[in-house]
């Protein structure tokens, strides 16, 4: 058991915390998308953001955003 909480360490030291004006800044990006994603699923990924499970008018998706909260890319689930 120690072992696997000594190879979860570096995975838990590289997660950053993505502040509170961010996760507003990112909820009301897209919600003018006519989109919603729980703050639960907002990860820092290097510059940028990687959201999970986005639910849009016109369905789910995965994204990635620019550090200036511009769509990388749009992954359809």
């Amino acid at each position: 058991m120690l072992f696997a909480a000594i190879l979860a360490l570096p995975f838990a030291a590289s997660a950053e915390e993505v502040s509170a004006d961010k996760v507003k800044a990112i909820q009301d990006m897209l919600a003018a998308m006519q989109c919603e994603v729980d703050p639960s699923n907002i990860e820092a990924d290097g510059d940028g953001f990687e959201l999970d499970d986005v639910f849009c008018a016109d369905g789910q998706y995965d994204m990635d955003l620019n550090a200036d909260l511009t769509v990388a890319e749009k992954r359809k689930e």
